[in-house]
């Protein structure tokens, strides 16, 4: 998975897990803040990636989340579970996991078979 790709991941399971209405994400690989801007519910996502310049929207329910990355031109599903996650990420055909822990997240990418933290 793309960096900027987890780092969106990252964004909106921190958000709708913590229930933080956070604009940043800090990506602590990059050692930076990256700014992201819209809505984040579990039935309707629609959000801007400022890094990327592109737009990340979507429909769910309780427990999935259809994803469409503008800026990757690709689909990522998202299945939460409580404070758990895992997904599949269709413009690398990778799948990851991960858990939220307060503003904590760590997202498991298998592609990479490496883990990555964030925090909202």
């Amino acid at each position: 998975m793309q960096n900027h790709t987890r780092r969106t991941i990252a964004y909106i399971v921190g958000r709708l897990i913590s229930d933080d209405a956070s604009a940043t994400v800090y990506d602590y690989s990059s050692f930076k803040h990256f700014s992201f801007g819209g809505d984040v519910s579990l039935s309707q996502i629609t959000i801007f990636d400022y890094d990327k310049q592109c737009q990340i929207s979507g429909l769910g329910s309780l427990d999935s989340i259809n994803l469409y990355h503008f800026g990757n031109r690709n689909h990522i599903f998202l299945n939460i579970e409580e404070t758990h996650f895992n997904g599949f990420d269709y413009d690398t055909n990778s799948h990851f996991s991960g858990d939220v822990m307060g503003k904590s997240v760590s997202i498991f990418d298998y592609e990479h078979n490496a883990c990555f933290n964030y925090s909202i």
